[in-house]
């Protein structure tokens, strides 16, 4: 492998992630009604920053085919628990994701899972922030995974555990703060410091109910299913560059 081939495309990647894909966010927010464009136009950035992940090589049926099935759980463990407010296991199995297969992979099903279930809770102005919200709780879980922090295969509870206290923090401190952001944006005409700080204050019960789904998933599914898909990823030498 070109570690400095690997380390450019790798950069690169999270330029796009990072700088384009937000000021897509932010620049569709300023017009009415174009939540679908701008959520095509998030997708067509992540799959860019994911295709960058391969150096010499196309990727194979069989890893769209996985990253697709990833996509589709997720987006049923959302709509299993529409009728419990705020409980959703969602971002676990994006997370997983990017833990098993990479940053940009989990970017990717964040941002697609996002968009493909608010088809059934509805589309709108929040659309693009939470697709945006749930790819960075997917690209956090592969950096802390590419940093060591987190095991791709859990050997006992101690690593179980961590994975759930990730999830809750994650949420908790990163995705749903960025979700809580939409609303200045999606709702908000006006505010000053006392309805910036009300804002936030209130989605903290939400964030943690949210974040309670993720850990607790984390906990009962989290080292099962990394390890089923560190076997498929080591037999059919899966989602490597």
């Amino acid at each position: 492998m070109n570690t400095k081939k690997t380390t450019w495309r790798f950069w690169l990647s999270l330029v796009i992630l990072l700088v384009l894909v937000p000021l897509t966010v932010l620049v569709f927010s300023r017009f009415d009604r174009k939540y679908y464009l701008a959520g095509l136009a998030i997708i067509v950035l992540t799959t860019a920053a994911f295709f960058l992940h391969f150096e010499s090589r196309k990727p194979q049926a069989r890893e769209l085919v996985i990253l697709a099935v990833l996509c589709a759980l997720a987006v049923a463990s959302r709509a299993a628990f529409a009728a419990v407010p705020h409980f959703k296991p969602m971002l676990a199995i994006v997370m997983l994701t990017g833990i098993a297969f990479g940053p940009e992979a989990g970017f990717l099903c964040g941002a697609i899972s996002g968009f493909t279930s608010n088809f059934i809770f509805g589309q709108g102005p929040w659309t693009p922030w939470q697709m945006f919200a749930y790819g960075i709780g997917g690209l956090l879980a592969g950096l802390f995974a590419m940093w060591g922090i987190l095991k791709k295969a859990p050997k006992g509870w101690k690593d179980v555990i961590i994975l759930a206290v990730f999830g809750f923090f994650g949420i908790l401190l990163v995705v749903g703060p960025l979700l809580d952001t939409s609303t200045f944006f999606t709702v908000a005409t006006s505010y000053d410091a006392a309805s910036v700080l009300a804002v936030y204050l209130a989605g903290v019960p939400v964030n943690c109910v949210h974040g309670a789904a993720v850990a607790l998933t984390m906990l009962l599914f989290g080292k099962p299913l990394l390890e089923r898909l560190q076997r498929i990823q080591i037999k059919y030498g899966m989602m490597e560059p």
